[in-house]
């Protein structure tokens, strides 16, 4: 069932389907044709051959499916109205073993290693939030520090070395959705520079792991200010969330939504190298992203793979806010250019441009720009150790494949947006 008409929010009842979901309907068509020749070559029995986009739980052929839905991708679940109850999570059981070792490069043991999950979108990251994620600067948040962020009292995150003990705790005005790996701790630091937003430093995780505590309890973890400044926190998982959209409505429909968003390739590798820097015994990324590597078909059951099909994430929160609410970052400009992304941040947020150039100092070494203050001479204050890791090497035809299988999708989202990356224009000059 489709969320109700919201004014202004594209997707409500009664609207026209949107462009968009016509692409996608078109896209899903053509997945479909181009795997069924495949799976008529390989055989038609059990064994036969899926769609790279096809996810456990496909419906059967034939069977109806929602417009925007990707070739075997689960429907996702219906909207409910904002004042329903509350839930703990988007409702997926989270991971209960520990990686193993996949035995000579096995799919089995692959499987194993990592998430996959038959489910909707937003319920593919609750699985992921067991050991995989345990990132310290991306998802370092305990629940001893919630907890202490979130006491009577507490004092919670906020702009700078020190948070002051007077002013108000509110709930967030503006929110920093995602992506995972895409550059949000480095927007994060650098919006915090302006004396006009106080943030929350850990990641709250209240939309997606810790909902049922109410919003009492998130606004204590926020950090006092005044009036006049605008409250922030950055939780990646968000975006990819299924119940974050119609709950951040429910929260104030009104909320400014912030997503840093990355060459989905890199991304994934990035996605990776992470998750390896921890569990050294994880299959290959090879391994991990093919469900057939003859063949080319890609695993986009995979959470890294799947984090990176952003127009399919885009799609569940268009239905409850407009794109004028939403702005998107590109991670590879804040890197190169950080003063003219954050002066977009800056505008978007409504504020005066302070943070500039002159807060900007780019560390040749970690190969991305640090943060200093422009009227002393201390340091630059960069991002910890597990930024900037060096990617291990993957073969080149991993690449290519990768990259086939992304266009369409990242078409599709530069339609959606308005925004076009230059992916590929990107790709095609290494």
């Amino acid at each position: 069932m489709s969320p109700p008409a919201q004014p202004g929010v594209p997707g409500g009842r009664g609207s026209k389907v949107p462009p968009a979901r016509k692409l996608l309907c078109m896209c899903s068509l053509s997945l479909c044709l181009t795997y069924l020749c495949y799976s008529l070559m390989g055989g038609t029995g059990p064994g036969a051959l899926r769609s790279p986009a096809a996810l456990p739980g496909t419906a059967a052929p034939g069977a109806p499916r929602s417009p925007a839905a990707l070739p075997g991708t689960a429907a996702p679940a219906a909207p409910r109205s904002p004042a329903s109850p509350p839930r703990s999570s988007s409702g997926a059981p989270a991971p209960s073993a520990a990686p193993t070792r996949a035995s000579n490069g096995s799919r089995e043991g692959a499987a194993g290693a990592w998430p996959r999950t038959p489910l909707a979108p937003g319920e593919v990251i609750t699985a992921q939030s067991g050991a995989f994620e345990r990132d310290p600067q991306e998802s370092s948040t305990t629940d001893e520090e919630l907890s202490r962020a979130g006491s009577p009292g507490s004092r919670g995150g906020g702009g700078g070395s020190t948070t002051p003990d007077y002013g108000e705790k509110r709930l967030p005005q503006a929110l920093i959705i995602g992506v995972k790996k895409g550059g949000t701790r480095a927007l994060l630091e650098a919006i915090r520079a302006h004396p006009d937003v106080r943030a929350v430093g850990t990641e709250p995780h209240f939309f997606d792991r810790n909902y049922e505590k109410g919003l009492e309890w998130y606004r204590n973890v926020m950090p006092k200010t005044l009036d006049g400044q605008i409250t922030m926190e950055k939780t990646p998982s968000y975006f990819v969330t299924n119940e974050a959209p119609r709950r951040i409505h429910s929260m104030a429909k009104d909320t400014k939504l912030i997503v840093v968003v990355r060459n989905p390739v890199t991304r994934a590798i990035s996605d990776y190298t992470q998750t390896l820097s921890k569990k050294p015994e994880i299959p290959t990324f090879e391994v991990l992203a093919f469900k057939n590597r003859t063949l080319g078909l890609i695993d986009a059951s995979w959470s890294a793979i799947r984090i990176g099909i952003y127009a399919l994430h885009l799609e569940n929160w268009l239905q409850y806010f407009p794109l004028s609410q939403i702005l998107f970052v590109s991670g590879e400009r804040l890197i190169t250019d950080p003063a003219g992304e954050m002066a977009k941040v800056q505008d978007f947020l409504g504020l005066k441009r302070i943070v500039t150039e002159k807060h900007f100092y780019f560390n040749k070494t970690k190969g991305f720009p640090c943060l200093k203050k422009p009227e002393d001479s201390s340091a630059p204050r960069c991002l910890g150790k597990s930024k900037g890791r060096t990617h291990p090497k993957i073969d080149p035809d991993v690449i290519h494949r990768l990259r086939k299988f992304y266009k369409p999708f990242n078409v599709m989202f530069y339609q959606m947006t308005g925004q076009d990356f230059q992916w590929e224009q990107e790709e095609s000059d290494k």
